[in-house]
Order: C-alpha cells, then sequence, then structure tokens
C-alpha cells in the first residue's frame, strides 16, 4: 500500500511525464513545418510517445499497489522555437528536470522505507541516464554544425540512429 506522500509524489511524476510528452509532442508539430527536418521531427514524435508510455507505467503502479493514479490537467507547452538549436537546449533542460524529480522520488522512498516503490523507480533513474545522455550528445552535435546548413541536413538525417541505442 502507498503512503499518501508517495501517491502524492508518484502523481506529480505522472503529469511531469504527461507535460514532457505534450512538450514533445509540440516539438514534432513545430519542427515538421520547418523546411527539412523530418528526422528531428519524427524523433520528438517517438520522444513524445515514449514518455506517454512512462506515464502509463506509473498510473499502473500506483493503481497496483493500492493507490489512486489521476490523470493531471495540462499546460499548454511551448509551441514555437525561435531556433533548433533553442529547441535541442529546451529538450536538455527539460530532461534534467525529470531527472531532478525521479531522483526526488527516490531520495523519498528509501525515506519512507518504500522499497517496492524504490524498487520501480530504478527503470526511470536508468532511462534518464540515458535520455540526458541522448540530449547532450544532440546538443553537442548542433554546437560544432553552428550554423552550417549542410551539417543540419546531416544532423537531421542522422538523428534517428539516437533511438536504437537506447
Amino acid at each position: 500500500m502507498l503512503s499518501k506522500s508517495i501517491q502524492e509524489a508518484l502523481n506529480k511524476q505522472v503529469q511531469m511525464e504527461a507535460e514532457s510528452s505534450q512538450a514533445y509532442l509540440a516539438m514534432a508539430s513545430w519542427t515538421e513545418i520547418q523546411p527539412g527536418l523530418e528526422g528531428v521531427s519524427n524523433f520528438f514524435y517517438q520522444q513524445s510517445d515514449e514518455e506517454r508510455q512512462h506515464m502509463l507505467k506509473l498510473v499502473r503502479f500506483i493503481n497496483e499497489r493500492g493507490g489512486y493514479a489521476m490523470v493531471p490537467a495540462l499546460e499548454q507547452p511551448m509551441v514555437t522555437f525561435p531556433s533548433i538549436k533553442k529547441l535541442f537546449e529546451e529538450y536538455l533542460n527539460h530532461e534534467l528536470k525529470v531527472s531532478n524529480s525521479i531522483n526526488d522520488l527516490v531520495h523519498l522512498s528509501l525515506s519512507e522505507k518504500d522499497y517496492a516503490t524504490h524498487n520501480f523507480l530504478q527503470w526511470y533513474v536508468n532511462e534518464q541516464i540515458e535520455e540526458e545522455r541522448v540530449a547532450r550528445t544532440l546538443n553537442d552535435k548542433l554546437e560544432l554544425i553552428g550554423d552550417d546548413r549542410s551539417g543540419l541536413y546531416l544532423f537531421d538525417r542522422d538523428i534517428m540512429n539516437y533511438r536504437g541505442k537506447e
């Protein structure tokens, strides 16, 4: 049985995962209407789907452990971006925020001696290590490219390779 504080914290994480899914969907939509960024758009559509799966995994865990998972109301995410570089910076910042939230959950589960939740959260800890690695690598590549349009073309073509390495 989940404590009230663990249930509330897990429900906040449900909201964060839902917000992540929406944010990445907005990024996918924006990049889809930018010329030549089909790969980036597909990458973010996949990211959005993945975050929704993370949310569902939490919902099921909460309910299975005797809690009640709440479906969150969501605010409108950022829908336009000044540049592809700024979009990817936002992506990295968002993943760092999610990692901090997961770490707080792990800390809470240990402080309450809720080892079942702690064990469950280890999957998210490992997932965030990979998510941060991908986001940092993509930001580094964009930094190297600078304003080189041919580099951006190659970046767009190669970005889908990052989904298979997780």
